[in-house]
């Protein structure tokens, strides 16, 4: 039995939770250390990317929920570590005026406690649904999801930010008590019961984690796509630290217009991801494979325009970050059905392992990228002028997506027969 639209919608609830509560740490609590307590902007940087390396433990955290068969557990205790941990990062913010040392050992232990909470929910949560969702209903199922997560990120933001205002230490610990308290209790309701009702009772595999990562490794497919997921990803977050400031700098963005043009690759990339949804499942056009690369090189296009209009001095920005969201959007969403139906193909029972292998991918990504787009940024502005260090630094990125996009021609089309179908062919052997 597979998950029906409801279930479907329900397990896409978890993925909000987890938006919704990572935003906070990531957002609220890292202008607040800069603004209100004064902080270095490198602190609150450096425990995003803590929160960010510990998820290399993805593997290890697909693994158990692929040997011990029940991955409702590890969604429910993976969201209740991510709540403890983005409570104690709150309240590490509210001692630190008084005790700096104390407060901020307690972030770095609530920040790591972040990034276990998130390894552990959220690679069950997406193992649940590869192992469960029928084929041709996975690009819709990548879109449901993910557009709620983003949902779950912008309501959170946009409430926080209402309700904290004018802000109390008192006020951001009640506030932080409560949605992370809500994601606990929302994640429970919504994720129990549907894993006995979907997945057969399968034979637990006694091999050990490292011989079992080793066997999906030894997998050329599993390899292959890992270094699309990481090349991928990179020039995704490349320009996620450099566009604002190349809006302030190139185009006289001031910081009103700057964080609404943020808000517009938002918006773009919310239409790629509905795009995609309909196209593949409801309208049934084109495959996976066809709309990740037709994503890949869109980004690239639109990357290449926008380091363009920086050169040519055009005030057509907005429109080509859109573009470029849109672009973003339908990468990814079609990049996630793709690593729900490679999940199941090979060695069996490992779809958690492959799902943690490429989440690690995904998170070691969004930290290097970031930080080497800033870092080529202020490098290549030692030499040449503002326009040109930020054009190359996109270009790079528009590379970057080229050759993730000849890689994902080669590894997502790897079907029997060489055949690239519709999504439907991507079916988990057996179904």
């Amino acid at each position: 039995m597979k998950l029906n639209w409801v279930q479907i919608a329900r397990l896409g609830l978890v993925q909000m939770c987890l938006g919704a509560v990572v935003v906070l740490t990531t957002s609220t609590l890292n202008r607040l250390m800069v603004v209100e307590l004064a902080l270095p902007a490198l602190v609150p940087g450096l425990l995003v990317a803590l929160h960010y390396g510990i998820q290399i433990t993805r593997p290890n955290w697909g693994f158990r929920s692929d040997t011990r068969g029940n991955r409702t557990m590890f969604i429910i205790l993976g969201m209740a570590a991510l709540s403890a941990g983005a409570f104690l990062a709150a309240l590490g913010v509210v001692i630190i005026p008084a005790q700096p040392q104390a407060g901020l050992a307690l972030s770095v232990a609530a920040y790591a406690l972040i990034g276990v909470g998130v390894g552990a929910s959220g690679t069950s949560l997406l193992a649940l649904l590869a192992t469960a969702t029928a084929p041709h209903r996975r690009a819709a199922a990548a879109t449901i999801t993910w557009l709620m997560m983003i949902f779950g990120i912008a309501v959170t933001a946009g409430t926080v930010g209402h309700f904290l205002n004018p802000y109390t230490p008192t006020l951001l610990l009640e506030i932080v008590g409560i949605v992370t308290l809500g994601a606990v209790l929302l994640t429970i309701l919504a994720v129990w019961g549907i894993e006995s009702r979907v997945i057969a009772e399968r034979e637990a595999d006694p091999a050990p984690f490292r011989q079992g990562l080793a066997q999906i490794w030894a997998e050329p497919q599993s390899r292959a796509f890992t270094l699309f997921v990481f090349l991928s990803m990179s020039a995704y977050f490349m320009q996620e630290l450099i566009l604002e400031p190349y809006a302030g700098l190139v185009f006289g963005f001031d910081v009103g217009q700057s964080t609404q043009l943020s808000g517009a690759q938002n918006g773009g990339v919310f239409l790629g991801m509905l795009a995609v949804g309909i196209a593949a499942t409801g309208l049934r056009v084109g495959s996976l494979r066809q709309w990740v690369v037709a994503g890949c090189i869109g980004s690239a296009g639109a990357l290449c325009v926008i380091a363009g209009l920086g050169q040519l001095g055009l005030a057509l920005l907005v429109p080509a970050v859109i573009t470029l969201g849109f672009f973003n959007g339908m990468f990814a969403v079609a990049a996630i059905g793709s690593m729900m139906a490679l999940a199941g193909q090979g060695r069996g029972a490992r779809e958690g392992t492959r799902m943690g292998l490429w989440g690690a991918a995904q998170a070691l990504a969004a930290g290097f990228g970031g930080l080497l787009g800033a870092a080529g940024v202020d490098l290549l502005r030692l030499w040449l002028p503002a326009p040109s260090a930020f054009g190359l630094v996109f270009v790079a990125e528009a590379v970057l997506f080229l050759i993730a996009a000849l890689i994902a021609l080669r590894v997502i089309g790897a079907t029997r027969g060489g055949r690239d179908p519709h999504p439907s062919a991507f079916a988990i052997p057996g179904e």
